[in-house]
């Protein structure tokens, strides 16, 4: 009897909990359902009031900020986008001001570096040719006419020494003189003998020659003339049997134990070159070798065609191995013993009409500012007026910032919170505001790789050097160039100057042209290089 209750208890309480299941099921997972809508509710909310606080305005691209996004993305250079947030600054933040958190200002890579003073420690660098010593160099005339009998040099670059043969000619002119001579021995005139005498050596007759007429009292009918000095001969101009006058130039002998080297420097630096300013020279002749020479003289104009000065430079040469014409690169190291507040150059900002940097100040805030420039040398550019010694300029993402601050930015020096003024000048007058549609020029050393002379105009390929003033690096580049430029001068291969003008849409072109001494060898002392319209451009 126990049993069959047992059993009865067990089918029971099956029964009853196959019907309830379900139902309790229900209850708990509605209960499950209500708690972990409430926690999703909370959390929503939590993130809502979070997303309204610390919400992006936009996203830009960080190598264009002309590029925005409503939402996370990639740039067209595949980088990843940087949120913008909301201005946050106190209300005393002049227009223009920015500011960033540091997590923002670290991704962006933001570097800053001060404002300092600094002494310009220039290195023009330029090229020219390699002359002879002008103060040394001989030209030999006949103080007469007559045939040239014998020619003892024969090559122009061949070495003569001092008291060396060169010709010898046949001259009445010098038969005559030496008749007078001896009729002033024969009538014992010391008054006659001595004006026939001077009469010789004015006309250049060597010493040798007349000592031998006093002596042996016979005319030479051939006059041997030897080299005033010693040197490496040039010009030669005569050969055997060639009839002369005293108008030729028989031929040149030039010393070249120091020589000379003319070199050209654009009108923007002219003004950096002072006289025995310390010079560095390199040849590729000669790789791995500089010499060390000084500014011997700086010439009282400028070329009217090339725009560029003449500089004349010293060299020592005693072993020789300096020639006539050799092409060298030049570096003058303009010293100025006076400081100035100078920044980086990667600091500025160049536009079309002003200068401005990126200040940086504290608590992350930066603003954009105009600045008036002055002479740089190889890393910094000094500043004239906008910055004071101490102040931070951003070097770089300055872009990005500057960007966002000069929508709203008057360019002008802001106050510093403990009141004490940083100043009250734009940095930029009217005189220093160029025309917006005119475009930012540059000189630069180029060699041309190829010349398309087409109906719509001439487009040149060039390899040219690095433009620092822009940021650009060597490289190679295929420019139009203005109709004024006259490009039949050039050829590939060739290495010159050109001026390259950059304008506000980003277009570029070869603005103008300069051959560099094309006309050193030339006797109609003109230059072939050409400068069509005004020169903007600096190196």
């Amino acid at each position: 009897m126990k049993i069959l209750m047992v059993l009865f208890a067990l089918v029971l309480g099956a029964v009853v909990g196959v019907v309830s299941a379900p139902y309790l099921d229900a209850h708990f997972n509605l209960l499950s359902t209500n708690s972990m809508s409430d926690h999703s509710d909370m959390t929503s909310e939590s993130k809502d009031g979070d997303s309204d606080k610390n919400e992006p305005l936009y996203w830009v691209a960080p190598m264009d900020p002309n590029y925005q996004r409503d939402k996370p993305g990639k740039s067209p250079m595949g980088m990843d986008l940087i949120p913008v947030y909301a201005n946050d600054a106190s209300s005393d933040d002049s227009p223009g001001t920015v500011s960033i958190s540091p997590e923002v200002v670290n991704n962006l890579g933001v570097r800053t570096a001060p404002a300092e003073l600094r002494q310009l420690s220039t290195k023009i660098q330029t090229v020219g040719y390699v002359q002879y010593n002008q103060d040394t160099l001989v030209h030999i005339h006949p103080r007469v006419e007559g045939w040239v009998e014998e020619l003892y040099v024969t090559a122009e670059g061949d070495p003569v020494k001092k008291g060396q043969p060169l010709y010898a000619i046949y001259s009445q002119a010098l038969i005559n003189a030496q008749e007078e001579v001896l009729l002033a021995l024969n009538q014992k005139s010391e008054r006659l003998k001595n004006a026939s005498l001077r009469k010789l050596r004015l006309l250049h007759v060597p010493e040798q020659s007349i000592k031998r007429l006093l002596r042996t009292r016979s005319i030479q009918e051939r006059i041997t003339f030897y080299a005033p000095q010693s040197g490496v001969l040039d010009n030669l101009e005569i050969r055997e049997g060639f009839y002369v006058k005293p108008e030729n130039t028989l031929m040149s002998i030039g010393a070249l134990d120091e020589v000379w080297l003319e070199a050209e420097v654009f009108e923007q630096q002219a003004g950096l070159v002072m006289l025995n300013a310390p010079v560095t020279m390199t040849l590729d002749y000669f790789p791995g070798r500089s010499w060390q020479g000084q500014v011997d003289y700086i010439y009282p104009s400028l070329d009217p065609m090339t725009r560029t000065l003449k500089v004349r430079i010293r060299f020592p040469n005693s072993d020789l191995v300096l020639k006539p014409n050799m092409f060298a690169s030049v570096e003058i190291h303009a010293e100025d013993n006076e400081s100035h507040v100078m920044i980086p150059h990667e600091a500025v900002i160049r536009t079309a009409d002003q200068n401005r940097v990126v200040l940086a100040l504290d608590e992350g805030r930066f603003k954009s500012i105009a600045v008036t420039l002055g002479q740089s040398d190889q890393h910094y550019v000094r500043v004239m007026e906008g910055l004071n010694e101490g102040e931070r300029v951003v070097t770089s993402a300055q872009f990005l910032l500057d960007s966002e601050s000069s929508k709203t930015s008057d360019f002008m020096r802001m106050e510093s919170r403990g009141g004490k003024s940083q100043g009250d000048h734009t940095g930029m007058d009217e005189s220093s505001q160029g025309d917006t549609t005119q475009g930012e020029s540059a000189w630069v050393e180029a060699t041309i790789q190829s010349i398309d002379n087409m109906s719509s105009g001439a487009m040149i390929g060039a390899d040219h050097k690095p433009i620092d003033a822009w940021g650009w690096p060597q490289m190679y580049m295929d420019f139009p160039v203005v109709d004024s430029v006259d490009t039949s001068v050039l050829h590939e291969g060739m290495t010159l100057h050109i001026e390259i003008t950059k304008y506000p849409d980003h277009s570029y072109e070869i603005s103008n042209i300069h051959v560099m001494g094309f006309d050193q060898r030339t006797d109609q002392g003109t230059d072939h290089g050409t400068d069509h319209g005004s020169d903007q451009g600096g190196n």
